[in-house]
């Protein structure tokens, strides 16, 4: 009987600490700075569609200069929750960074953050079409 007191005892205490774990609230500064990155050169500008997915939606807007890539921004991307902010604020800088580097829409998704990357690349890939590069 003891045995089973204790049971239940530890079983209501590891269930109460998992409950009332929290996760971290704040937002980044680069979830801040990625939400939208302003275009530093006076190149055109092409939008991208803005495409739904699980996560939430995601546009990108694309800067070209003599025929390349010179900015990339993100206007529109999942937000609204500390998690959707933690993703996006992690996984954009890498997809713009490797945007830049291969002038395409032929780059890698971002581990952990799939759907927010097929967003990315599906829209990335439709303001290139529209810039005709």
């Amino acid at each position: 009987m003891p045995r089973i007191i204790l049971w239940m005892l530890s079983t209501v205490v590891g269930l109460v600490l998992l409950f009332s774990y929290r996760t971290s609230t704040g937002q980044s500064a680069v979830a801040e700075t990625v939400a939208v990155v302003p275009a530093t050169t006076s190149g055109e500008t092409y939008t991208g569609d803005t495409v739904p997915t699980q996560e939430g939606d995601v546009q990108v807007v694309i800067t070209v200069e003599d025929g390349r890539i010179t900015s990339v921004s993100v206007p529109v991307r999942p937000s609204g929750s500390p998690r959707h902010d933690e993703i996006s604020g992690s996984a954009l800088p890498t997809l713009i960074e490797e945007t830049l580097a291969a002038q395409s829409a032929d780059i890698d998704s971002v581990s952990g953050a799939t759907y927010t990357s097929g967003g990315y690349i599906q829209s990335l890939q439709s303001a290139i079409d529209a810039a005709r590069l």
